[in-house]
């Protein structure tokens, strides 16, 4: 497949890596030359100077062989336009990254189909949903469901006083056959793995459970976590995303919400939209201002501004204050496998959540939904088996699945169960896969016939 990726930030440097491992022929296009370097030193595609609403540069992209174009610019306009364009030469499937919502609304004049967009994505809307997933379950550092919510995926870290370091992952499974799980995925300092039943963890590990929700609060105390209620919560930043995340939070029973706004009219207007949160007008970064409101009351502070360090600040501040949960918005990817060691719970970047959304709408029929979490390099996707493939010839432990290559759980429609040795995958069902990116394309032909 050739696709053509309009911008080379870290949302079109992440996508075209993805397509890249999978061997499709991609092409990134910016007006930043240094951009474009970059890229080209990093992955293995084709790189085109230009604007990417200039016919020209299209063409020299090669857009009217294209089959997609994902055009995630910087700016709204240029994502439209080239999306125009690439439909009006064929293209079958066009993505867009477009912060306004008028496109979406119901009473809009312009539909997304009358600019030939297949996809909207909305950067706000994707980096909100991930944290409140992450507000609903307080010791993640990560949370996911998948199978229409019939299975879960958290993250956390073990810490120094876990009992469970040194000991093999079969036993740890075995003391708990009543709420079974599985440890799909480690990271050890800059090292994913994809670990077998003889695996050991280790203090400070970063691993990642699969279990059905009912068993997962089972499955968190056993690795020595408290999973507690969180009802207070303090939201730092005005933006769409607050509001966004505060208005998601004032519907859930027993919550008390806090939204901290620097803009005195951005805090009347949002004061109006949110009549179960206490929005606060006030300098977001006045430390003494927190402290009055009763951030070392809260059960979880989030630090959405567009100051990034100030994030990374104010979230220590909320950790030293006793804050159980703590959620930083970082803009710099990099930044993220920092935050976590330097003892910040979880840490969202907008680019990376949108780069997910893209992924999982790109990914074949038979691939239902695709995930990434920060820090761990391996996709975690849903798919459903087709009849006569691979995966269905019979129980996992003899089909010999590559390396890199691990079957969390499986749904069978009436029941989901996390995935053994013994477990037969029918003709179908659907399953998590925890996938290395190299090994992305041979899982996929495991699910089709």
């Amino acid at each position: 497949m050739r696709v053509v990726v309009i911008g080379a930030g870290e949302v079109g440097f992440d996508v075209a890596r993805i397509l890249s491992m999978d061997q499709h022929d991609v092409v990134v296009v910016d007006v930043d030359q240094d951009r474009l370097e970059s890229v080209a030193n990093r992955l293995d595609v084709m790189t085109i100077h230009g604007n990417g609403t200039s016919a020209h540069v299209l063409e020299a992209a090669g857009m009217k062989e294209a089959d997609l174009l994902v055009a995630v610019a910087a700016i709204d306009e240029v994502n439209i336009i080239a999306c125009m364009m690439a439909s009006r030469l064929g293209v079958t499937t066009t993505v867009a990254r477009v912060r306004s919502r008028e496109l979406a609304d119901a009473q809009s004049i312009l539909k997304a189909a009358d600019l030939g967009i297949n996809l909207i994505i909305h950067p706000e809307e994707s980096t909100a949903r991930e944290i409140v997933g992450l507000l609903r379950r307080a010791s993640a550092t990560d949370s996911l469901t998948f199978v229409g919510g019939n299975m879960q995926l958290v993250g956390m870290r073990i810490d120094s006083d876990c009992t469970c370091p040194d000991r093999p992952l079969n036993e740890l499974a075995a003391e708990l056959p009543d709420h079974p799980f599985r440890v799909a995925s480690i990271v050890r300092g800059v090292r994913t793995l994809i670990p077998t039943g003889a695996d050991r963890l280790r203090t400070n590990d970063q691993i990642f459970l699969v279990a059905r929700p009912k068993d997962m609060p089972h499955v968190i105390r056993h690795f020595g976590k408290n999973e507690g209620r969180i009802q207070n919560v303090m939201i730092m930043g005005g933006n769409e995303v607050g509001l966004l995340i505060a208005d998601e939070l004032q519907g859930e029973r027993n919550k008390r919400v806090k939204l901290i706004v620097p803009d005195r009219e951005t805090a009347e207007k949002q004061a109006a939209l949110l009549p179960n949160v206490l929005v606060i007008h006030g300098k977001e970064t006045d430390i003494d201002l927190l402290a009055t409101e009763g951030l070392g009351e809260m059960d979880a502070f989030v630090a959405i501004t567009d100051d990034e360090e100030s994030n990374l600040v104010t979230c220590l501040l909320a950790k030293h204050l006793g804050v159980k949960k703590t959620v930083a918005l970082l803009s710099k990817v990099a930044y993220i496998p920092i935050s976590q060691s330097i003892g910040l719970d979880a840490a969202v970047s907008a680019k990376l959540a949108v780069s997910r959304e893209i992924m999982s709408y790109l990914r074949g029929k038979h691939v239902l939904s695709v995930a990434t979490v920060h820090g761990l390099d391996a996709e975690i996707v849903e798919m459903e088996a087709e009849p006569r493939s691979a995966i269905t010839k019979g129980p996992l432990s003899e089909l010999n699945l590559p390396r890199g290559v691990l079957v969390a759980a499986v749904d069978h429609g009436k029941k989901s169960e996390v995935a053994t040795g013994k477990t037969v995958v029918n003709p179908g069902d659907r399953a998590i896969v925890f996938v290395l990116p190299s090994m992305m394309a041979k899982a996929e032909r495991l699910f089709v016939n």
